[in-house]
């Protein structure tokens, strides 16, 4: 059995949705057949996203990470490939904190790959006419400051990990006026079909 954690957000700023949040919260247990799901909603703050996904990646010693953030403006499902030793963001967080042009780390490397095979989660996507693209970088805000600071922890422990990018969902038309947004059962069966893919590969 594939032990699987998957996270999302909580809602950013003012908006009243996150469908990261949203879409991980539907995920049941044993949504797919050979894993045992878990679930988690993590905060907007630089330092509290962090301590909370370490403490639940040592708490449950997952096979596979997967975390999930919003990009609005996005068409797509969007697997990341590398998490920058980056902070750098004219917004401030849900803490009110701001972060500009700083280092994650002033001793580790400028990246470090997703572990997760991105390529192979996009194929299985798109055979499900679910649309996806693989995205180079998650930025430089709290979803690539825990992007990177979990590939760092998790640097030569044999877990599979990494994070996706979806789009706004239906519903947050209000907040994000005239910007695409995805049906969130779409959103669902995407994180779904990642879990899916990798629990062929566990078995193959």
């Amino acid at each position: 059995m594939l032990k699987v954690l998957l996270t999302g957000f909580e809602p950013f700023n003012k908006a009243r949705l996150n469908p990261s949040g949203e879409l991980v919260k539907r995920v049941e247990p044993s949504a797919v057949e050979g894993a045992l799901i878990t679930t988690a909603i993590l905060p907007v703050t630089y330092k509290d996203s962090v301590s909370t996904l370490l403490s639940l990646i040592q708490e449950q010693d997952p096979d596979v990470v997967i975390c999930f953030g919003q990009a609005e403006g996005r068409i797509s499902i969007t697997p990341e490939r590398f998490a920058v030793n980056l902070n750098d963001a004219a917004l401030a967080d849900n803490g009110g904190e701001k972060r500009v042009n700083q280092r994650i780390s002033q001793d580790s490397p400028t990246a470090f790959d997703s572990t997760l095979p991105v390529t192979e989660l996009v194929s299985a996507l798109k055979e499900k006419d679910i649309p996806a693209v693989a995205s180079q970088t998650a930025g430089a805000f709290v979803c690539n400051h825990i992007f990177y600071e979990m590939q760092r922890a998790l640097e030569g422990k044999g877990k599979v990990s990494g994070f996706v990018h979806v789009p706004l969902m239906t519903g947050q038309e209000e907040d994000f006026p005239g910007l695409f947004t995805m049906d969130l059962e779409v959103m669902i069966s995407a994180a779904k079909t990642m879990v899916e893919t990798l629990v062929t590969r566990n078995l193959s």
